[in-house]
């Protein structure tokens, strides 16, 4: 019976000389599904098909390039202090990826393909929240093939067996025998939020179903239920980070994004009376922001 839950050896692999990236495959996979169930849920509230193709033209690059530039502002050491290397700022395939300036830059994004599609951003916000919330489940996993942001050390069934790794070579460092060293075993914290994110999802459609929000509200209520499970996350989590008034960074950054989230949900229900939705499609540049 095995005592703990394991951990892969290997997060890259080689088709000739191109490398095949774990990490990068979940990231991927996740934003793939997203686009597809996003598509479906804006077509069914009355979008034009596709749409969302052209809008995450936008919302993925910005994603991408606001989630890395929040890890490197958050954790300057690592590429800025003593013995770091600002070039690896630019390895985003080693991990490193703020959830945060991710949908900061990624929202952005959508209001500026929202714009040329000529589609509400309310709307948009409303079709992809729980897909959102499925696309982090499944990217969590890539910090699984990275052994990486893992928590306190335990002894639970479910503790997660971490090696020690070599991020250059994308695998585990092994000892003079050719096995794998091992650290320990750790509570799985890639697993707690990847679980969470697919509970959020459904509680999000329920909410959908059960008290029709105006529009925009539901990817409001994204941001808030993502920050509650966020910021207890954090507080189990031992990676390198930085603190302010005796907290992980990330946790003041949870608290800041829920209120955040209440301010955007208060002021789109203020605006849209219960109950009502906005045509999905408008005039380009004509957006209901």
């Amino acid at each position: 019976m095995i005592a703990f839950l394991p951990s892969p050896e290997q997060a890259v692999w080689y088709l000739g000389p191109f490398p095949l990236r774990a990490y990068a495959m979940c990231i991927l996979l996740g934003i793939l599904l997203a686009l597809v169930w996003t598509d479906r849920r804006l077509v069914a509230r009355g979008g034009p098909k596709d749409a969302i193709w052209d809008i995450g033209m936008w919302a993925i690059p910005f994603g991408i390039v606001g989630g890395r530039l929040y890890h490197v502002i958050s954790s300057p050491q690592a590429y800025f202090g003593q013995g770091g290397n600002p070039l690896d700022a630019f390895k985003i395939w080693q991990g490193g990826l703020g959830i945060w300036g991710a949908v900061a830059l990624g929202a952005l994004g959508v209001w500026i393909g929202a714009r040329q599609t000529g589609v509400s951003f309310r709307e948009v916000g409303t079709a992809v929240a729980p897909p959102l919330a499925v696309a982090q489940a499944v990217g969590r996993w890539g910090n699984w093939f990275n052994n990486e942001l893992y928590g306190r050390p335990t002894d639970a069934p479910w503790g997660l067996e971490i090696h020690q790794w070599d991020h250059s070579l994308g695998r585990a460092v092994h000892d003079a025998s050719g096995q794998a060293v091992v650290l320990g075993t750790f509570h799985p914290t890639f697993l707690y939020e990847s679980l969470w994110c697919l509970f959020i999802a459904g509680l999000l459609l329920v909410l959908e179903k059960v008290r029709r929000p105006a529009s925009g509200q539901l990817f409001a209520a994204y941001i808030m239920l993502y920050t509650l499970g966020r910021g207890v996350i954090e507080t189990v989590r031992i990676d390198e980070a930085n603190h302010v008034l005796g907290l992980r960074l990330n946790v003041w950054t949870s608290m800041a994004v829920f209120v955040l989230g209440a301010v955007i949900w208060w002021v789109w229900r203020e605006r849209s009376p219960a109950g009502a939705t906005p045509p999905v499609a408008s005039e380009p540049g004509q957006e209901t922001t």
